[in-house]
């Protein structure tokens, strides 16, 4: 199924969703503990820090990023961070180029990453055109969204756009490829999103508040599947919508252990770090995908985007080179509360 790229240049500013309107009132838990206050609420401009009446832990902000880290998760995360840093320096991730920002993700002008790049854009052209019409129909005054993995704000950014009101998460906060990053979108909006640096399986909002989560090349960062996917489904109202985009699958789980093992040794070799300080998952099998919906009650649909020739020839190429499979991406699409019917696009 193909999908024709527009140029940068006829999306760069388009408006093609409603009127923007304000961010909504978000209601936050502690992080820390788990407690709900009514008095924790805010809008993207109010107030510095919230302090929790049940452990104390202060929720603050600080370079317009909410930190929602706990002091002994953010200590378990620290070697992470770093060492996933120092990787994405060194594959030269962000720019000192606002432009570099702007035409995310459908050209990386710096030429580092611009296969990655082509993927991605792909990607969320497909979720752009196919997925999130289907879903704006039954929201005409914008989607309260929470973008997972949301790195340098690209596709918050992008979906503000579009008139919807994003929350990006992520753990990285610097200039150049973390949540500060974001900020250069804010001029080009005619509201900010809020900016959270927190972990995907201790969210800092409370429950049903978002009609959208999308996983932004983010999921199989995840430690535990299935309690990621738990906390994040307490955070959507019904009927609500879960993305998961750019997470490599696997026919079969050897390939995926054999695929992390590779990068292991290589990370080794070029960095001298095996990135491993925090044991994610690192790929996706159907199997496992069906198994959590299953057991969370609901069904995934789907959908191949078209990434090109020579992507589509990759497993024949490792065939006759007697290699593993090569990953491959979908992008896939549940609903909770709703339909709950599988589907293969």
């Amino acid at each position: 199924m193909s999908t024709k790229l527009l140029p940068v240049a006829e999306t760069q500013f388009a408006h093609p969703g409603p009127e923007a309107s304000p961010p909504s009132l978000l209601r936050l838990r502690c992080p820390a503990c788990g407690f709900s206050d009514s008095n924790w609420a805010l809008r993207s401009s109010e107030l510095a820090e919230f302090a929790c009446a049940s452990c104390g832990f202060t929720l603050d902000r600080s370079g317009g990023i909410w930190r929602a880290l706990a002091p002994a998760r953010e200590e378990r995360f620290q070697q992470f961070m770093i060492e996933y840093q120092t990787v994405r320096l060194r594959e030269g991730r962000g720019s000192s180029s606002e432009r570099f920002y702007l035409e995310l993700p459908y050209r990386d002008v710096t030429g580092c990453n611009a296969w990655q790049w082509r993927i991605r854009g792909r990607s969320f052209r497909f979720f752009e055109r196919r997925i999130l019409p289907k879903i704006e129909g039954d929201h005409p005054r914008g989607l309260d969204i929470l973008d997972i993995g949301a790195g340098n704000g690209w596709m918050s950014y992008r979906l503000a756009l579009r008139g919807h009101r994003p929350v990006a998460v992520d753990l990285l906060v610097n200039t150049l490829d973390g949540l500060g990053a974001a900020r250069r979108y804010f001029r080009y909006l005619p509201h900010s999103f809020p900016l959270f640096q927190a972990e995907m399986d201790r969210l800092p909002f409370d429950d049903r508040q978002f009609d959208l989560a999308v996983f932004n090349a983010s999921f199989h960062y995840s430690e535990d599947y299935e309690h990621t996917l738990r906390e994040v489904c307490r955070c959507l109202r019904r009927p609500g919508h879960l993305l998961i985009l750019d997470s490599p699958l696997y026919h079969h789980d050897a390939s995926g252990l054999r695929m992390l093992a590779e990068r292991s040794r290589a990370f080794q070799k070029e960095f001298g770090f095996r990135s491993d300080s925090i044991v994610h998952r690192g790929y996706l099998t159907q199997e496992a995908l069906d198994d959590l919906g299953h057991r969370l009650g609901f069904g995934w649909m789907r959908f191949n985007a078209w990434y090109g020739v020579g992507w589509a020839l990759r497993p024949l190429k490792a065939f006759l080179l007697s290699k593993r499979e090569p990953s491959k991406f979908f992008v896939f699409w549940a609903t909770l509360g709703g339909s709950e019917s599988r589907a293969t696009t």
